[in-house]
């Protein structure tokens, strides 16, 4: 047992000590956490590339005139798709028939082999853009994608197609799918009008590009212009604290009253 001059010591550290953490308790300390929930919403993109005859012409890519446009295309293409971190990329080639080279996928390196892969040639030789943009619509009608879009690249005028005008126009127009048009080579090689037509049905912009360095950029701005939906939300967690100094308190205080009557006593 504590002797009478301890007891007299210890009883105001006790009662101050008690008093000052009910005040702490009073204060309510709050022990805060901050958790971010960031959820990127990918898109889902067709890529639709033309391997017409045509496509062979030299001469496009200034650093290696050797180099035909398809070859060029390509190049860009890939590099396009290996840029794609929470995107499905599609392919659909054409030239006189249209099918698709590869479905939606998210394996990037995947489909830069694909891309690779294709040939001049290799659907025909002359240009059914039309029943291309059938295919490519087709693939994304089942996408729950929130953004779908659709890239055609050609350098020709259609003249192979089954689908008509009418009717590739009125798909697109009806469509939530936005479709951007590119055509490539000399003004003289595409129907720029009716790329613009289609870009301004499917709510997207038309290019053209004279060569290599000026396809990338478009690539580049339609990125841009498409960009990923990121919902970051913040959560904050708070644990209050205020128990633990009134549990002190509160023994400390019943020990001050406890002592005191001994010492009354």
């Amino acid at each position: 047992m504590l002797g009478a001059k301890k007891r007299g010591q210890l009883l105001p550290l006790l009662k101050w000590l008690g008093i000052t953490l009910a005040l702490v308790a009073l204060a309510s300390p709050v022990l805060s956490k901050e958790y971010s929930n960031v959820k990127k919403h990918g898109r889902d993109i067709v890529l639709i590339i033309d391997t017409s005859e045509s496509m062979k012409q030299q001469g496009f890519d200034a650093k290696n005139p050797s180099k035909n446009k398809f070859q060029a295309t390509k190049e860009v293409a890939a590099s396009f798709v290996s840029k794609r971190k929470n995107d499905r990329v599609g392919l659909i080639t054409f030239a006189d028939i249209a099918f698709v080279a590869s479905p939606l996928t998210f394996e990037t390196d995947f489909l830069e082999k694909i891309i690779g892969m294709q040939s001049l040639g290799i659907a025909g030789r002359r240009t059914a853009i039309n029943d291309a943009l059938v295919q490519s619509y087709g693939m994304l009608e089942k996408s729950n994608a929130k953004s779908k879009i659709v890239i055609l690249l050609t350098d020709g005028i259609d003249n192979m197609s089954q689908i008509t005008v009418d009717e590739v126009v009125s798909l697109v127009e009806k469509s939530k799918v936005k479709l951007y048009t590119i055509g490539v080579g000399s003004s003289r090689d595409f129907d720029g009008k009716y790329l613009q037509k289609l870009a301004k049905a499917g709510k997207g912009v038309a290019f053209s590009a004279q060569n290599a360095k000026m396809l990338s950029k478009i690539y580049e701005e339609i990125d841009r212009l498409e960009v990923s939906k990121i919902d970051d939300k913040k959560v904050v967690q708070h644990i209050y604290l205020f128990a633990y100094p009134l549990i002190f308190s509160i023994l400390l205080l019943l020990l001050f009253i406890y002592f005191k009557n001994m010492r009354s006593a």
